[in-house]
């Protein structure tokens, strides 16, 4: 593992008040994710994967344990300075697309652009829209665009900034197999292009197999994940 990893937790613990009694979700997670380096996290619905993601990106704040992006603690940045980070080195694709339904898909690519001030935002978002296949596309709004079509302008919006990190809760799961595959090929192509370092969580083990790395969530702890079983890939002990 390189020494300057691009991402790295140590003894990430978060702990959720339910019902006056304490949830432990995460316990002292340590990781390290080198620079353009692909690692999938595996888990059932509630293992805390989309805990750790938020966590990553600055979103929710740890119990204890500590958070790093290149070198740079997360700890005490104001959430201006998180905002900033975001904006410019993380990219994000969710189950549910996130596309603002009042845009159009070029719109929406366009949009963290224009955020970056980038004065050639229409034209590089037009680009992205080529790279998924949607050159076509990028007048309709969401709504007028299938789930897949949806899903490949997300990816798009997301790497539209060359985000450093690309953070992917689920990508596929509100897709079937034969989409999800392409939406997990493009995934692949695109890191290359813009060498850009995967976090994906994901309970598919088709999904994770995109990954150099794959671990899994057992109990609050990261472990090996290792043969599949009953559709995931089983933690070693």
């Amino acid at each position: 593992m390189s020494s300057n990893p691009r991402i790295e937790l140590r003894k990430l613990t978060k702990v959720f008040n339910s019902g006056g009694a304490d949830l432990r979700v995460l316990t002292e997670v340590d990781l390290q994710i080198a620079a353009e380096e692909s690692v999938a996290i595996l888990g059932p619905s509630g293992s805390g994967k989309s805990t750790l993601l938020a966590l990553i990106a600055g979103l929710d704040k740890p119990t204890s344990g500590e958070i790093l992006v290149d070198g740079k603690s997360l700890y005490g940045l104001t959430e201006s300075d998180l905002a900033l980070l975001r904006r410019h080195k993380i990219g994000f694709v969710f189950q549910s697309f996130q596309l603002l339904p009042n845009m159009t898909a070029l719109e929406n690519v366009q949009l963290p652009l224009e955020l970056l001030a980038d004065p050639l935002a229409r034209d590089r978002a037009a680009e992205l829209l080529d790279l998924v296949g949607l050159a076509d596309r990028g007048h309709h709004y969401p709504t007028q665009l299938s789930g897949g079509e949806q899903q490949r302008v997300a990816l798009a919006r997301a790497f539209a900034p060359s985000p450093a990190i690309l953070l992917a809760d689920e990508p596929t799961g509100n897709l079937d197999r034969r989409t999800g595959r392409t939406v997990l090929d493009l995934i692949a192509s695109l890191r290359q292009r813009f060498g850009t370092t995967l976090v994906l969580v994901t309970h598919d083990s088709a999904a994770a197999q995109l990954a150099d790395r794959r671990l899994a969530l057992e109990d609050g702890r990261l472990v090996p994940a290792t043969s599949q079983t009953d559709g995931f890939l089983t933690p070693s002990g």
